[in-house]
């Protein structure tokens, strides 16, 4: 499976890097064709400029975010992995987002439509590896808006069939280094999944 891991932290030694680094590996052992894009250590402008925004709708990316382009339309897998700050993601992937999962890339609206169609049926499941200072009684009161940003928006422009998967931790501020251990430990299981059965030609 071609999975494309887009990661959104400051700090290279964080939790969040520690996530991150399990996420790879886990998906590189289970045979997957991993991706990594790394939007802080990249330098990705997450600024949707005044000229991108009076040309949103028409179709086509701003030249600087092509190769972004390109790796969504080239993933079955997204893998998000990020820290939730403000009931939802870093700004820098939230820029992401508006930047990249532009018309013609992401979605389409016919002439005369007004209801967007999704363009990205290579995308078959949505994964997002988070972390959350709050309980998540808190995070279910606040009505959680980055899990609904990507079960209900993202998802919208992707395979009819795509799943979502959120692994998140709650109360992260207080949780002890058995907690965060634990949660690294799961990971891979949670991630990955089971790996598909590889036939040989003759049927094996």
């Amino acid at each position: 499976m071609n999975s494309l891991v887009v990661y959104c932290h400051p700090n290279p030694d964080s939790f969040i890097a520690a996530m991150r680094e399990r996420v790879v590996t886990a998906l590189t052992d289970a045979g997957h064709d991993v991706r990594l894009t790394d939007l802080y250590g990249d330098g990705f402008d997450p600024l949707f400029s005044p000229d991108e925004h009076a040309q949103h709708r028409e179709v086509g990316s701003h030249p600087d975010v092509a190769h972004h382009v390109a790796d969504l339309q080239w993933c079955e897998q997204l893998v998000l992995v990020y820290p939730t700050w403000w009931s939802g993601p870093p700004a820098m992937l939230k820029g992401w987002v508006d930047r990249v999962w532009v018309r013609g890339a992401a979605w389409e609206l016919p002439d005369g439509g007004n209801r967007l169609r999704g363009r990205l049926r290579n995308v078959r499941r949505l994964v997002v590896v988070t972390s959350h200072g709050s309980p998540k009684w808190i995070n279910a009161v606040q009505g959680e808006a980055g899990k609904r940003l990507v079960s209900r928006t993202l998802r919208s422009t992707c395979h009819p069939l795509a799943r979502t998967t959120w692994i998140a931790i709650y109360g992260v501020d207080r949780s002890t280094p058995g907690q965060r251990a634990d949660f690294l430990e799961a990971l891979p299981r949670r991630v990955a999944g089971r790996r598909r059965r590889v036939r040989t030609a003759a049927g094996g």
